[in-house]
């Protein structure tokens, strides 16, 4: 009897859960929320998410910081760390293609040609650190397309992620700015240009998994879900093209 209870107990206990760290460029948060929440309740494990600029990650994973798995704003921060000898062979792929987006929370600030930035009835414009985010570099990279990039510069509010930048618009510390189409795509009102693809190198996002997360089986199947449909609807919801 004593025995039949002990293992009544056992199968009883609740089983401990995985769980791995994961890195998330700042203009992938809300997606990466809710993937997250969608592979606790698939899985039972957890994916931690720390957010911030792509840029500043690299420079911390360079520099030994735990994390498990990147999901990056560009495909070569990835590619870099990869060719430093710091990530899982075979592990990174394009998570996300994104979309940039010049939003004001002002209607009809806005225009749908982005013709604001030639008439330059505005006295800031806020962009993402482009040395650190890939937004703003596409950012700049727009604007020096549609050779509006000089005229323009002296406006700038500089955020150190795209989140910031989009902070500076949503609080009205800038008039509008160039901002991630994932952050707007739910918010109403305001006015907005969608950036045509034609005018930037695309942002493809790559994701891979680090050396840190070679021994946690759960950093693999994380990546695992991120390529599975459940994943990839939510993506394609905020936004974004998928591969």
């Amino acid at each position: 009897m004593r025995r039949l209870i002990l293992l009544a107990l056992f199968a009883a206990a609740p089983v401990h859960a995985g769980e791995t760290v994961v890195a998330v460029a700042a203009n992938f948060t809300e997606p990466a929320k809710a993937i997250a929440a969608a592979f606790t309740k698939a899985t039972g494990d957890t994916a931690t998410l720390s957010f911030g600029s792509s840029g500043a990650f690299y420079t911390q994973m360079t520099h030994g910081a735990p994390f498990e798995v990147f999901l990056s704003a560009d495909a070569d921060r990835p590619a870099k760390l990869e060719a430093d000898g710091l990530t899982v062979p075979g592990t990174r792929f394009v998570y996300a293609v994104g979309t940039l987006v010049l939003y004001s929370a002002t209607p009809g600030l806005v225009d749908g040609q982005g013709a604001v930035l030639k008439g330059g009835s505005f006295a800031h414009l806020a962009i993402a650190d482009p040395a650190a985010a890939p937004y703003g570099a596409a950012a700049v990279e727009t604007l020096k397309t549609l050779k509006l990039y000089d005229q323009n510069a002296p406006k700038f509010v500089t955020g150190s992620s795209i989140t910031q930048a989009y902070q500076f618009v949503a609080t009205g510390a800038a008039e509008l700015g160039f901002v991630a189409l994932s952050q707007v795509i739910t918010v109403p009102g305001g006015s907005r240009w969608v950036v045509p693809a034609t005018l930037h190198a695309p942002i493809e996002q790559a994701a891979v998994e680090l050396k840190t997360g070679a021994a946690n089986p759960v950093a693999a199947k994380f990546l695992k879900f991120l390529q599975g449909a459940e994943a990839r609807a939510i993506i394609k919801r905020y936004g974004y093209e998928v591969r």
